[in-house]
């Protein structure tokens, strides 16, 4: 079997690989390495269930592939040959209806539109679905446009885990997920510009469902860092009927640091935000808002806004909980947030659209090094049972 797949290889003009390293499969696959475009292309061309195709060192241009069906058992992998030295993409990515794929170890630099786009085809019916996205790093891509690191359209069942996004484009999202269900975005890192920034890190729209975005570090990461909801012209809602933007995404666990506001609930139908550390945002500590309006919608109720830890300056804040019309604040719950303002102590706790059950705050939180961004708190801190240190350790589940 291995001559035989060494001659097909050989074939292809492609050369089989060493070793396949972690993968989410424990069958046999073919372990395909590719050294430059054309390769790469005959690979993805060519592409089975249970096949491993690794990138060698190098540049190389972005693609389009709509053939990647892996199986259950059996994923197609995309990934860097050596993680240490990883392939860069100087062009944007796209794989459309991918089933059973991973992406992996992959980097793109200066990628002049999306850097990489995964959708159902435009057709709602048949979603990408089971997709695995981890250590990939973003960097510099769209310039000033509506452009995305990560553009994710109709996808289901994804996991995003250990990425790296530096500043996307200005009128754009690190991850953008229009219509999307059933995701786990963990232990990313998103960092942007603190003046001129983007519109934000992680966006959730379009009908998007049952997401949590966990332990992910955001600094500077957009006028809003993570956007629940938004505004999503008709035609693109996956399903076509969804009555809101957003519906049952979690932000937990995650460190915010600067951006207008860390978080925005936006045509939400319920989604919390909680056991986050917040420091120092610009303008707000959350915003409620309604973007997408008519009769069908659902006016942005039932939110919660839990056990966080918010450590702001009074000055900057123009209103705590920025309110917009055509919502449900009063449907809004707050409950054990501890709240300090540096600049006046004395009035740490703040008056919120509904009454908070147990707030907490007034004394300063120890972080370990806050000059340097180091945000956990000491052993002495008096924030302990709140902010991201305080998450209990049940992770979420994983889509598969």
């Amino acid at each position: 079997m291995m001559l035989a797949l060494a001659a097909l290889a050989a074939a292809a003009g492609l050369q089989p690989a060493d070793t396949l390293g972690p993968a989410l499969s424990p069958s046999p696959a073919r372990e395909i390495l590719v050294a430059d475009d054309a390769a790469l292309r005959r690979a993805l061309a060519d592409a089975r269930p249970g096949d491993a195709i690794l990138l060698a060192p190098g540049k190389f241009r972005g693609f389009t592939a709509d053939n990647l069906r892996g199986e259950p058992d059996r994923p197609i992998i995309v990934r860097a040959q050596h993680p240490a030295d990883p392939p860069v993409f100087t062009s944007g990515v796209h794989l459309v209806r991918p089933r059973h794929t991973e992406l992996a170890d992959l980097h793109s630099i200066d990628a002049p539109h999306n850097a990489f786009n995964i959708d159902d085809g435009g057709n709602h019916l048949t979603p990408a679905q089971h997709l695995t996205i981890r250590r990939l790093t973003i960097r510099d891509n769209g310039g000033r446009a509506n452009a995305d690191g990560l553009k994710l359209s109709g996808v289901q069942d994804v996991l995003v885990e250990h990425c790296t996004f530096e500043r996307w484009g200005r009128g754009g999202s690190a991850i953008d997920m229009v219509g999307c269900a059933r995701g786990v975005i963990r232990d990313c890192t998103f960092a942007d510009l603190e003046s001129d920034p983007a519109s934000n890190a992680v966006q959730t729209k379009g009908g998007s469902s049952d997401i949590t975005i966990r332990r992910c570090r955001f600094v500077h990461a957009g006028q809003r860092a993570v956007n629940i909801g938004g505004s999503t012209g008709l035609p693109y809602f996956r399903p076509p009927d969804a009555p809101h933007e957003a519906r049952s995404i979690t932000v937990e666990g995650c460190t915010f640091i600067g951006s207008h506001t860390p978080v925005a609930f936006v045509g939400v139908d319920g989604a919390a935000f909680r056991f986050n550390t917040v420091y120092l945002p610009s303008r707000w500590a959350a915003r409620i808002l309604q973007e997408s309006t008519g009769p069908r919608f659902v006016k942005s109720r039932n939110g919660r806004i839990e056990d966080n830890l918010f450590v702001y300056r009074r000055r900057d804040i123009s209103t705590m909980i920025n309110v917009g019309s055509g919502t449900k604040p009063e449907t809004f719950r707050f409950a054990r947030n501890y709240w300090f303002a540096t600049d006046d102590p004395a009035r740490s706790i703040p008056t919120l659209p509904a009454a908070e059950t147990d707030p907490a705050g007034g004394r300063e939180p120890r972080f370990r090094d806050p000059d340097r961004l180091d945000l956990r708190q000491t052993p002495e801190s008096p924030a302990l049972p709140h902010g991201a240190d305080a998450l209990p350790a049940d992770p979420p589940t994983i889509p598969r």
